[in-house]
């Protein structure tokens, strides 16, 4: 058993920082399953994330889940921070290693996304979802080889799906993945750069 002692997620090194104007700093940090158990489970088994399939989960079932994602080199996990203070749970994935890819026609430089934010402390900030994607998105297509992105929302999260068309992707069909029927959005870096400018 390692005695390795984590370290906390809000000074481990970042592999994306940006500054977002009237925002500011959202710093992306690769999860550490054991170390940031504490930060997400609270997140994903709470009735808000009940599209994410994880209600009524253990915290080891949890903890046992995203160890295994961290074991696997065609998905990554990833908190989002503000500020040093987590708000986001964000996952990337290579669609032909993941059960979504036999459900659509993978396009070369096709890659996936999750979102989760976390709960919000106050009242709504107007805005605070779209900066954060677009931290993101900027992150995951900082990568050339990466040309569309594709997510794909539960088909009842209504909520989700239209804040994805908000930020330019595009509407797909429904699929049905295991334990959920899905609809596929994707987003090109060119609509990405184009709505940057």
């Amino acid at each position: 058993m390692s005695t390795e002692i984590p370290t906390p997620p809000a000074r481990r090194e970042a592999v994306h920082e940006q500054v977002i104007d009237g925002f500011g700093a959202v710093r992306v940090v690769p999860l550490d399953p054991a170390a940031d158990l504490d930060v997400i489970y609270p997140w994903v088994t709470q009735e808000r994330a009940r599209f994410w399939g994880m209600l009524g989960a253990t915290r080891e079932r949890v903890l046992e889940l995203y160890a295994f994602v961290d074991t696997l080199d065609s998905h990554h996990a990833f908190l989002l921070y503000r500020q040093d203070r987590p708000v986001a749970l964000f996952q990337s994935y290579d669609p032909e290693s993941d059960p979504v890819g036999e459900c659509y026609q993978v396009r070369p430089g096709d890659h996936g996304l999750h979102l989760l934010i976390g709960p919000v402390a106050g009242e709504p900030e107007p805005g605070f979802t779209g900066a954060l994607l677009t931290v993101f998105l900027t992150y995951l297509l900082a990568d050339p080889s990466r040309k569309r992105i594709v997510a794909e929302p539960d088909a009842r999260n209504d909520k989700a799906i239209a804040r994805l068309v908000r930020a330019g992707f595009e509407p797909g069909p429904e699929i049905d993945l295991p334990g959920k029927r899905a609809r596929l959005v994707f987003l090109s870096r060119e609509t990405f750069e184009q709505r940057l400018r």
